[in-house]
């Protein structure tokens, strides 16, 4: 283990975590009811710019009187080079009460933009006497973000989680497609001709790379990584796919645009009991090896070792957050 030990961020379940419009009312009333983990309340991209206003006004009376329950409540507020982005802030701190947990925080570029919300949130946090203090939820839906989310995941004590927003980030960096999230036709690699014209097709995950280097930059700062959205609502084979491809590259959870995904987040990003099991026997296994002044043993024909224990504790520890929450 290195010398230097990541701090890790709050502790919270983020299996599924669905996007509510802001300048909405009825949609938000009804997300109180949902399944969901982490409800976000949108200020940006679901409200045009004409309801920028209301809506910030409904998701502040929402947090003041609608029964959220134990769900952790976070607000997507308007990017910074926007004039809504301050006046969200300082109105959702000075007016909405205690129960917001978190502020997301969309198309972050660069670390000092991450710190530009801080020293705002601060302020307002501090002049208003909030004790309980906000997280940051940070997209990376752009070029610039991604070539810097190593700096961006660690520029505030505030952070917790990095989310891939896959829409603007294939916008960004132009990628030829139009769907949000999933796979593409395009990409992917033909097999080798074998002296016949039948030669095999196999398609990729153009993501791959995106979600692979968040989750890096996001555990290296003891952050959460969490899946972005996957705009088809109506392919819950195709959204479960997405989603155990990024919960098998380290994601603990993904967005869900619509109620009808929250529970194939939940299952997905969720230990099944045979794994949770097999978890506990490994730790069984080694504590028994260890007390025998082995390192390592054999468990199903299999080798086990101190790397194993870390493995099996992560699996054990999320099923003990699902069984508590």
């Amino acid at each position: 283990m290195s010398f230097t030990i990541v701090e890790q961020a709050q502790p919270r379940l983020n299996r599924s975590e669905l996007a509510v419009p802001g300048s909405n009312y009825r949609f938000i009333e009804k997300a109180a009811d949902a399944n969901a983990d982490v409800i976000f309340l949108d200020l940006e991209d679901a409200v045009a710019p004409d309801d920028k206003e209301q809506a910030r006004k409904n998701i502040i009376k929402a947090l003041n009187e609608i029964d959220f329950g134990s769900k952790t409540m976070s607000v997507r507020i308007n990017g910074l080079d926007t004039h809504y982005m301050y006046r969200d802030v300082v109105d959702l701190i000075e007016q909405g009460g205690d129960r917001l947990d978190l502020i997301m925080i969309p198309k972050v570029g660069t670390a000092a933009d991450v710190y530009a919300v801080d020293m705002l949130v601060t302020q307002v946090e501090d002049a208003v006497g909030r004790k309980k203090r906000l997280g940051f939820e940070m997209i990376i839906e752009t070029a610039l973000g991604m070539a810097n989310v190593d700096a961006i995941a660690g520029a505030s004590k505030r952070n917790e989680s990095l989310h891939f927003g896959v829409a603007d980030y294939a916008a960004s960096t132009r990628a030829r497609t139009t769907v949000i999230g999933g796979p593409n036709p395009n990409y992917g690699v033909l097999t080798d001709p074998n002296g016949s014209d039948q030669r095999d097709y196999h398609w990729g995950d153009m993501w791959h790379y995106a979600i692979a280097r968040m989750v890096v930059a996001a555990r290296a700062n003891g952050l959460r990584p969490v899946d972005g959205p996957f705009g088809d609502f109506s392919d819950p084979e195709g959204y479960k796919a997405q989603a155990y491809r990024a919960a098998v590259l380290g994601c603990e959870g993904k967005w869900a645009i619509h109620p009808s995904q929250l529970d194939l987040a939940n299952g997905v990003y969720s230990p099944s009991e045979e794994e949770v099991t097999k978890a506990q026997r490994i730790l069984e296994a080694m504590d028994q090896a260890q007390k025998e002044g082995k390192g390592a043993v054999s468990l199903d024909g299999r080798l086990i070792d101190i790397a194993s224990i870390k493995q099996a504790e992560v699996m054990v520890k999320k099923a003990e957050q699902i069984a508590a929450a």
